[in-house]
This record gives structure tokens, sequence and C-alpha cells, in this order.
């Protein structure tokens, strides 16, 4: 109060007189609108038009038909769709893959190929009985299914060998309707279309595996872990330390400053990351296997690479903090979640993405942590299923991270950056 006057003091200006400063508008309006078209065109870029841009699927095929050649023709059946199927040029959405029914069944298990269609030892003969007394059931074609490389990539897969299999048997029934002349029109309708189509699931998954869908979702949250808690972390060290302020509410706080300098520090960051980064993974899978109940096998290994996994990135985090300053977190989002989304390959197969983001996948973090995830949940944790370049791409990546985090700092330290503790205006 104004002791003269008993008004009340001035306490500054008001918000009204502010929003007519066009300084004041310009920074947060030019970032929020280039983050917003930003986001738009990478999230929705990746996902507008699967089919669109599907490319070489990576699909079994399995000829075990020994029949021999139908009268008057030099191949089997199961041999004349299997060629006819792999020198399709209309079509670029499959990438085919000749093998036996052993060599199929490894790579549906190790998670190489999205599906199979696989052509049965007596297919030849059974076709050819249909025409005589002899017939008991119709050829089958067989489509099977992969759910643990996605529901999204396993629907495809299947969609395009059931496709297939449906040409093929239409083709057959041009022939058997042409051998067939002296069939009535009941025999002819069912000549015309004589193959079944049986739909399997190839490599089986749990029921509490969301379709496919727990790999992706939790290596998301091993990503939101590092990313979150090295953020977390950043902040809360430069706070303790005196070099930012403590603001809850209304009430803000500020440490004395403690003389430290940058490498220092983000020493001591990331030696907090590692040691905070060992709860919160062990709370992720607390709740992830033991309370939801989600499907797990190799719990130790799979706790293991948890942490590795979220270690590097939340390293990562910290080493880019410490190199951009404010505009850190701002970067590392886009690093490992922005561009990690639509790149990971974990809900839309790389297959079927804009080449853009099969370039990104390449590096990416979240496709490489994926790709560790799902051979652990789904594959038996096999090497050969996308485990081994896991392991090693968190090497590198953690290795790269320590590298550039010390190399900025010291070069700051060197050239006499300090820090600048705020004050007061």
């Amino acid at each position: 109060m104004d002791e003269d006057s008993g008004t009340p003091a001035p306490t500054g200006l008001r918000a009204t007189a502010l929003l007519g400063r066009p300084k004041l508008w310009l920074i947060p309006t030019v970032l929020t609108g280039l983050l917003a078209l930003l986001l738009s065109l990478l999230y929705m870029g990746g996902i507008v038009n699967p089919n669109r841009e599907l490319r070489d699927l990576p699909i079994a095929l399995v000829n075990g038909d020994t029949g021999k050649p139908l009268t008057g023709q030099q191949q089997n059946l199961g041999t004349q769709i299997a060629h006819s199927i792999v020198t399709n040029t209309g079509s670029r959405a499959a990438g085919w893959r000749q093998l036996t029914r052993a060599q199929a069944q490894d790579e549906l298990d190790a998670g190489k190929v999205y599906g199979a269609l696989v052509i049965p030892a007596d297919f030849t003969n059974s076709v050819a009985a249909l025409t005589t007394t002899n017939a008991t059931a119709r050829p089958t074609i067989t489509v099977l299914t992969n759910p643990g490389k996605g529901s999204l990539g396993s629907s495809l897969a299947a969609k395009i060998s059931s496709t297939a299999a449906q040409q093929a048997s239409l083709t057959i029934g041009k022939q058997l309707g042409a051998a067939a002349t002296k069939a009535d029109s009941t025999q002819k309708l069912f000549l015309a279309d004589p193959v079944r189509i049986a739909t399997q699931v190839g490599h089986p998954i749990g029921d509490n595996s969301g379709i496919g869908l727990t790999a992706f979702y939790y290596t998301l949250l091993l990503v939101l872990a590092g990313f979150m808690g090295g953020n977390v972390i950043s902040n809360g060290v430069d706070t303790g330390l005196g070099y930012a302020d403590n603001e809850i509410g209304p009430w803000h706080t500020r440490r004395p400053t403690v003389p430290i300098d940058r490498t220092q520090t983000l020493l001591l960051k990331m030696v907090m990351t590692a040691g905070i980064t060992l709860l919160s993974v062990s709370l992720i899978m607390l709740a992830s296997v033991s309370i939801l109940g989600m499907d797990a096998t190799h719990i130790p290994l799979l706790w293991i690479y948890s942490y590795c996994a979220a270690l590097a990135v939340g390293l990562g985090v910290q080493a880019i903090n410490a190199a951009f300053g404010g505009i850190g977190q701002l970067v590392s989002m886009f690093v490992f979640i922005v561009l990690g989304l639509p790149s990971s390959g974990a809900t839309v197969p790389l297959q079927a993405v804009p080449g853009f983001y099969r370039f990104l996948s390449h590096f990416e973090p979240m496709r490489q942590l994926s790709d560790g995830v799902r051979a652990i949940l789904y594959f038996d944790a096999r090497g050969d299923a996308g485990l081994t370049r896991a392991w090693t791409m968190i090497g590198v990546g953690t290795a790269i991270g320590l590298l550039f985090g010390f190399a900025m700092v010291q070069y700051y330290d060197r050239k006499g950056h300090k820090r600048l503790t705020p004050q007061p205006a």
C-alpha cells in the first residue's frame, strides 16, 4: 500500500499492454507453427497409405508339390504356380523367397518373413482327382501368418498371399473347365474355383501380446523412460547446483551456485542417469509383466536389455542437452521420438513406408531397440531375429553419446564458456 494515498502499489505492466508487442509473439508463434507442421508431416507421412508405398515385403513361398505333371504339361501345378507368382511383374508389393517348408518355418520363427504361402505335396494329384470319381477333398493352399511381426505387417502378407492363391485357383479352374467338357453346370461351377485357401498362424504368440503390438509399446516405454528421465535429471541437477531457478506454483527458490565446470556437471548427470534408470526400468517391467500380465519370456535378459536400452537413450539426452543448452530438450525429442516413431517399423512395416523413413531406420534408435524387444518377446531371443543387431547398435549409440557429449563440454570449458547464474531483473 502507498503510505500517503492508501492505494495499492503498482505491480507492473498488465497482460493487455504486453499483448500489443509483436516481438513477444514472434518466436513462440513461429516455433509452434513449425512444430505443428513438422509433426504432422512426419507422423502422418509414414502411415497415410501403406499399400501405395508397399515394396518387397518378405514372404516365404513353399512349393512342396511332388505330383507328376498333368497330361500334356511339362511341370506339375505347384511348380507352375510358384513360377507364376515369382515372375509376376504386375506388383512389387511382395519380396517372395522360395524356400523349403523347414526353411520357411525357421524364417517365421526368426521374424525374417511376414508370412508364407505353402503348396502341399499332393496338390497336383488332388487337382487331377477333381475331374474323376476319386476326388475326396478340394486341394488346399495354406497361408501362414506371423503375428509377431505386427498385426498390420502380418495382415498385409496374408492379403498378398491369399490374392496369389486365389489367382492360382482361377487359373487352374480355367484349365479344368476346358478339359471337363461333359461336366454339368454344378460341376463346372465347382471346377471354376477349385482350390481352398486355408489361413493358419505360422508362428504363434501369446494371447497377452497385444496382437504383436506389445513390443512396440514396451519399446516406447523404454525410450520415454530414457528421454523423460534424462531431462528430469538434467533440470534437477541444474536446479540443485544453483544454475536454474526452481519454481513450483507460487513458490520460487534459488540455491547457492556450486562452482563446477561443464565436464564435471555432465559426468554427474550421466552417473545419476545410470543409477536412476535402474529404478525406472524395474518399475516398467513390474507394471507390464507382473501387474498387467504381458506375455514375456527370458525375464532376466529382458531386464538387462531394457536397462541398457533406456540408459543409452538417457545418456544421449544428457549429451544433447549439454551440447545445445536450452534447445537441447527439443533436439533430443526429435532425435529419439519424433523421427523415431514413424521409422521404427514396429507398427507399419518398413517396406510399407516412404523411402525417407526407411533411410532413417538404419540409425534411428527406436528401430534398433524395437527389433531387440520383439526378438526377446516373440522370437525366443534369437540373435538372427534382430537381437544381435540391437545389442550392437546400443553399444554404438552409447559410445557416440559419450564421445559427443564430453567432446562438446570439454571444448566449452577450454574456451572459457562458463555457465552463467540467472539474475533477477
